[in-house]
């Protein structure tokens, strides 16, 4: 196994005021174990993010602090997400001649058939799995090669697995590690199936197109008024003509002609 090296310094900067530490590009940390008292360190944040890339969480770091190195193992890393940087971690000082348990990465190898048939999609419920081992026996990864699966539901669990010798897994056997899926889930059929059913209602519901270039016909009753509505449209557009003046007539009830007065009639006073 590889070993990565790492010096650091006391701390005296502790609490919400390590940010002015992360402005100057120094990552606060501290270091314990199981015979040692929790110390509050510091590091370059650069020469961190350097081993931490390489070593993980598995791999062994030689933490020098004060002229003393002290075999570690990186844990409890917290990350900002948002601006993808560290905040802060921990190193666990180990024993080389005990045995830790930890946490250790799955890393999938090749291209399971079923997906280059374009049968199945591969899924991995897991990426990592706890085993323990000496701190010297520890892997970086464990590899899991899927290049066999060819079917909807063929799978690897976590038994299935090869660690090198000297590794105890931990975490369940019957754990599925990766698995062949169906391209279109059962849900999503089912969804699709339920949504075409629905398209396929409407369209029966919707009223019957008439045929291109026909008239439509407007309902019988707005085409017909009622009768009171004519009567009172009639007499609207109607002009009431002025009254006459009855005729005149003589006692014994003949009608009188009018008479007319002659120009002259009409010069006299």
């Amino acid at each position: 196994m590889r070993k990565h090296k790492l010096k650091v310094e006391k701390r005296t900067i502790l609490g919400k005021k390590v940010k002015v530490l992360r402005k100057e590009g120094i990552l606060p940390a501290n270091i314990y174990g199981k015979d040692i008292k929790s110390i509050a360190v510091q590091v370059p944040y650069k020469d961190f993010e350097n081993v931490f890339k390489t070593a993980g969480e598995t791999g062994l770091v030689d933490v020098e602090i004060d002229g003393q190195v002290k075999p570690s193992l990186i844990h409890n890393v917290q990350i900002n997400h948002y601006k993808n940087t560290i905040l802060h971690a921990d190193f666990y000082s180990v024993d080389l001649k005990q045995k830790v348990s930890t946490m250790v990465p799955l890393e999938v190898i090749g291209t399971a058939k079923a997906v280059s048939d374009k049968i199945g999609l591969l899924e991995e419920p897991i990426s990592e799995i706890e085993v323990e081992a000496l701190p010297t026996d520890l892997p970086e990864n464990i590899e899991v090669n899927v290049e066999h699966l060819a079917a909807v539901d063929q799978q690897i669990t976590v038994a299935d697995l090869k660690v090198p010798a000297g590794v105890t897994i931990l975490t369940d056997k019957d754990q599925v590690v990766a698995k062949i899926g169906e391209l279109v889930s059962k849900q999503a059929q089912a969804q699709a199936a339920a949504e075409q059913a629905a398209a396929q209602q409407a369209k029966a519901a919707a009223p019957t197109a008439a045929p291109e270039g026909a008239k439509a016909e407007a309902p019988e009753e707005a085409a017909k008024p009622t009768s009171d509505v004519a009567k009172a449209a009639t007499e609207a557009k109607t002009e009431k003509k002025p009254a006459e003046d009855p005729p005149l007539r003589h006692g014994d009830g003949r009608q009188a002609k009018p008479t007319s007065k002659s120009a002259k009639d009409q010069q006299k006073p």
